[in-house]
């Protein structure tokens, strides 16, 4: 067989076990050999194994294969080969990306057939190693156009691709602790290699890239793009909408086809309460037909789509179908609910048992119409009228639930300051009506997230993914997450990795993070985020001003942590002085905004006559401006006048 060469280079791999290495395989499960038995991929910086990949690869297998023969070469000294195709004869060792017949022959005793979705396997004996996965794709559609720019190389399930990273990172030992050059962290070794192994996993949370949805695939407004595929959340295989997708059907349909839209208390279907938040009338058959004739539709120019959404659109206690088929819908011991019409407004029953016999309404006609496909219906839950699970209606099988469960960052939430526990609880009640849940949090503001304060919280972050996924969660949708890397990216990092696994112990994740990132000052930035975070967990359960919490007394103590880990640096290599001072951009950035902030509560208590604190204000933000100019990679967005996230911190807004 012809076989094409995409690396010159023709070292081979040695690949060395390290004791860490050896601890990692064992709390993989692991199934170590012998040393005698050892796989030799590298050795003293000569390789002796090309990479391998299947013939015709999608894109994203192959840049997965280029970046795996690129970390290999950071680390050993030695870049390998990539060749396409078996090759003949086969070599005595290699590393096979992507499964390929061969390889059966070469692992007699190992099962490549993929049960799960996103399945990954890697395996090694004392001759080959092999990083393998589910993969889906279609040949003809592997360019679509994604939220805002086209997508190169789409597929519906990307195994092998996150097998590759989860390569990198658990058996070479990469790091990737926030986007750049100055984020990853890397040991070079001269000698790699391994006892024989095999290590499955498929991943519980099918959609993780909209935890980072500015950053997921086929989105341009965020930062973190490629940090977002190496931690295994780009790539996933549940794209489920996360807004109100029929929020487009007044402009399009409310001409020829009034009759699709609720029916009002005056008889009319006027579109109540605005073009962008009116309501279906969800029991007419002639919707059901209209919105699985726009899914054929979809699937002919994007056959990878998996997940259709039919939400209700916002405003969600507003101008709901009051004709008697959809009333009927509604269960007569529903909790009761506060709903308005135009100049109307009554208590009555949860919209939910409504919400859902409507969802397995387009669930049975997705099986009808496609019963060769695997597609889902994704229906939110969310506001009072439909966050009660309901009293006697079942999702179907192919229905996910979107539950809009505000318990990320957050002690309490709402007007009325209700518990984080009670919007767990309706999580878990969902739960136990349906295997298929989406957490979709609205993160809010709760102590200065949209503007990039230092809002952290590691401990119940990591406890709400691991709750997350006790109660049969596929996905999440975080709304939104905007990238400030100086001032949140431990929690960050954090989050990607509870996602890849909810099962992760997460405070040995953060004692790698702090040691990998910091050396010898691992424990003053460890205590550096702890103060962050116990100062972030004041200002919001006791709702206190910014300036007094974030005063001279917190910025003495922050600043002392940080000159005490730069000291401890000094004999150390120059990146952990750069981290150090990547994170003092961040604490400058949030002296910036408290500092904002109380000159901003000065102008307003002089009702704008105050002009120097007004100047004052300028002046920040042109600073801040500045920081973000320098460190444009690392905060995708500084609050500008004008923004909604820059409402009165500004006197011009």
């Amino acid at each position: 067989m012809v076989y094409r060469v995409i690396n010159k280079m023709t070292k081979d791999l040695f690949v060395c076990l390290s004791v860490s290495l050896i601890l990692s395989m064992f709390f993989h499960g692991i199934h170590a050999a012998g040393a005698n038995d050892e796989l030799i991929l590298v050795e003293k910086g000569e390789s002796l194994a090309s990479i391998i990949v299947f013939a015709d690869p999608p894109p994203k297998i192959m840049g997965a294969a280029e970046e795996l023969a690129e970390y290999i070469g950071k680390i050993s000294g030695s870049q390998p080969d990539i060749i396409e195709g078996e090759p003949q004869p086969v070599p005595e060792k290699a590393v096979w990306v992507g499964h390929q017949p061969i390889i059966d022959e070469l692992f007699p005793e190992t099962d490549f057939h993929f049960e799960h979705p996103e399945e990954i396997l890697i395996t090694a004996n004392d001759s080959h190693l092999v990083i393998a996965g589910r993969d889906r794709w279609d040949p003809d559609h592997l360019i679509v156009q994604g939220r805002n720019f086209t997508i190169e190389g789409k597929q519906q399930e990307y195994g092998t691709v996150n097998a590759v990273y989860t390569f990198l990172q658990d058996y070479l030992d990469v790091r990737w602790l926030w986007p750049g050059e100055l984020g990853e962290d890397i040991i070079e070794k001269e000698t790699l290699s391994f006892s024989p192994f095999t290590y499955r996993y498929h991943p519980q949370f099918r959609q993780r890239c909209d935890i980072f949805r500015l950053s997921s695939l086929g989105d341009s407004r965020g930062i973190s793009g490629e940090w977002a595929r190496f931690q295994r959340l780009q790539l996933d295989s549940l794209e489920a909408p996360g807004g109100h997708p029929l929020s487009g059907w007044w402009n399009r349909y409310h001409e020829e086809h009034p009759d699709y839209f609720a029916l009002q208390p005056d008889g009319t279907r006027s579109g109540f309460p605005g073009p962008g938040t009116v309501k279906i009338c969800q029991s007419n058959p002639a919707v059901w037909e209209q919105w699985i004739s726009n899914v054929a539709d979809t699937l002919e120019e994007d056959p990878n789509r998996t997940v259709f959404g039919a939400s209700p659109n916002d405003s969600w206690n507003r101008g709901h179908c009051i004709c008697p088929d959809c009333l009927a819908w509604d269960h007569p011991d529903g909790a009761k609910v506060r709903l308005s019409w135009e100049g109307i407004t009554q208590h009555y029953v949860s919209l939910t048992d409504r919400q859902v016999i409507f969802a397995n309404k387009l669930a049975h006609l997705l099986k009808e119409r496609f019963p060769d496909k695997d597609l889902f219906v994704a229906m939110s839950a969310y506001g009072d009228a439909y966050i009660q699970p309901p009293v006697e209606a079942v999702p179907e099988d192919n229905v996910v639930m979107s539950i809009v469960a505000n318990f990320f960052l957050r002690q309490t939430h709402g007007r009325d300051r209700r518990p984080v526990e009670h919007f767990r609880e309706h999580f878990k009640a969902w739960g136990e009506v349906t295997p298929n849940l989406r957490w979709r949090p609205n993160t809010g503001n709760p102590a200065g997230w949209q503007q990039g304060h230092p809002d952290v919280v590691f401990g119940r972050t990591a406890d709400a993914f691991q709750f997350v996924a006790e109660n049969n969660g596929i996905g999440m949708f975080f709304d939104t997450v905007w990238e400030f890397w100086p001032t949140q990216g431990p929690l960050y990092y954090l989050m990607a990795h509870m996602a890849w696994n909810p099962n992760t112990d997460w405070e040995a994740l953060m004692d790698d993070y702090y040691r990998r990132g910091f050396g010898p000052a691992a424990d003053h930035i460890a205590a550096y985020w702890k103060l962050m975070e116990d100062a972030r967990e004041r200002k919001e359960g006791e709702r206190l001003p910014f300036p007094e919490v974030y005063d001279a007394e917190f910025f003495k103590e922050a600043e002392n942590l940080l000159d005490r880990a730069e000291s401890a640096l000094a004999d150390e290599p120059d990146k952990f002085r750069q981290r150090v001072d990547f994170f003092r951009t961040g604490l400058e950035y949030t002296r910036l905004m408290v500092d904002t902030r109380k000159q901003m509560a000065i102008y307003r208590e002089s009702e704008g006559m105050d002009e120097d604190a007004a100047e004052r204000v300028r002046e920040n933000w042109e600073k801040k401006l500045a920081i973000g100019r320098e460190n444009e990679n690392m905060m995708r967005q500084v609050p500008r006048p004008g923004s909604r996230y820059a409402a009165g911190l500004h006197p011009d807004h």
